[in-house]
């Protein structure tokens, strides 16, 4: 039986680039493994210099100042690498969910941090709007999409100073102007790769202005001259990065993902607003187009719709423990056809209450 992957992460990988991936275990350069190949040969280096390339490429970031790394130890330790690197006084955050909540908490143990904005009122089922950003601090940080809560920034503010984006869940999925930004960084495990490296997209011009002394390991300007090569990198992460980054190349870039997603956001969304056994819990301005979540109106029905769920061999639908009810994420490499089985199963529940 076909199995229907939405989960939120680790998440679905194009076929294709598992079979090449798992192909690369066995037999990458001349009867080697990936895995025990020296990251310094030539065949990984190129590898490096393809996935650091096609990640600006595919952001429109080519010949603009920006440098693309590919680091270790998650979106997690980039909270509080950005405020190692860039926070000297005062940092303004966007707080929309649980992982900007984490970044608050990291980037205070550095500086002061001022919240210029929060949903955490209505446990975070909108996204902010007309906040003010202060022109006199150091850089203003938010998160794009919010997997928990299943909200999305539509729109981005006209930041005075330098803009920094967790981009985790919906790097790669979506048309922006990225230039925008001035550091955005994403763990792979979502649109991109495997678990075990992190991307982060900095422009040069923003680093070097702090005081205070950085670790080597957590110095942009260290990792850079390095080539995302300071220590061992995560080689089989950042090649399978690399292929999922090949294999959205050859669909035709970020313009074709995005209708693509579109699509299974509009049939998932379409069906939670008709079906009234389903109820939404983001606002609808700002529903997310990766992560789809939403509650039972009748808690009765829990067992049978799981049991419909599983049978139809759909995988990773429960949703966090922060909002209940299913979270059904539809990253890049998610079929529509999966979301169609999904909708099916919610209709025929509606038809057998």
């Amino acid at each position: 039986m076909k199995r229907h992957n939405f989960s939120a992460g680790p998440s679905i990988l194009p076929g294709s680039v598992l079979q090449k991936a798992s192909e690369a275990v066995i037999n990458f350069d001349n009867g080697l493994s990936l895995l025990e190949i020296s990251h310094r040969s030539k065949p990984f280096v190129d590898v490096m210099e393809n996935a650091r390339s096609l990640a600006l490429e595919l952001l429109g970031l080519e010949g603009k100042g920006y440098k693309a790394l590919f680091l270790q130890g998650g979106a997690s330790t980039q909270f509080f690498m950005v405020a190692l690197n860039m926070l000297e006084k005062r940092a303004g955050y966007l707080n929309t969910g649980t992982w900007s909540d984490k970044a608050i908490k990291e980037a205070k143990i550095y500086d002061d941090v001022y919240e210029v904005a929060s949903s955490k009122d209505a446990n975070y089922n909108y996204i902010p709007k007309g906040f003010d950003i202060p022109a006199d601090y150091d850089y203003f940080h938010c998160t794009s999409n919010n997997t928990i809560f299943g909200t999305q920034m539509k729109e981005f503010p006209n930041s005075p100073i330098p803009m920094i984006c967790d981009m985790s869940s919906d790097i790669f999925s979506r048309k922006l102007d990225f230039s925008k930004f001035d550091l955005i960084y994403a763990g792979a495990q979502k649109n991109m790769g495997p678990a075990g490296t992190t991307l982060v997209i900095v422009k040069e011009d923003i680093l070097g202005k702090v005081s205070r002394k950085i670790p080597s390991m957590m110095d942009y300007k260290v990792q850079i001259s390095k080539g995302s090569m300071f220590n061992t990198p995560p080689v089989f992460a950042v090649y399978t990065s690399m292929l999922t980054l090949e294999w959205l190349k050859d669909l035709g870039g970020i313009a074709a993902i995005e209708k693509e997603n579109d699509k299974k956001a509009q049939l998932i969304y379409s069906e939670i607003d008709l079906n009234p056994l389903f109820k939404g819990f983001s606002a609808k301005p700002d529903r997310s187009t990766m992560n789809a979540t939403f509650t039972l109106a009748n808690e009765d029905l829990k067992e049978t719709f799981e049991t419909m769920v599983k049978e139809a061999g759909i995988n990773g639908l429960n949703g966090h423990r922060s909002v209940g009810g299913y979270r059904a994420s539809m990253y890049n490499a998610l079929p529509l056809d999966s979301v169609g089985v999904l909708v099916d199963v919610m209709s025929e529940l509606e038809r057998k209450a």
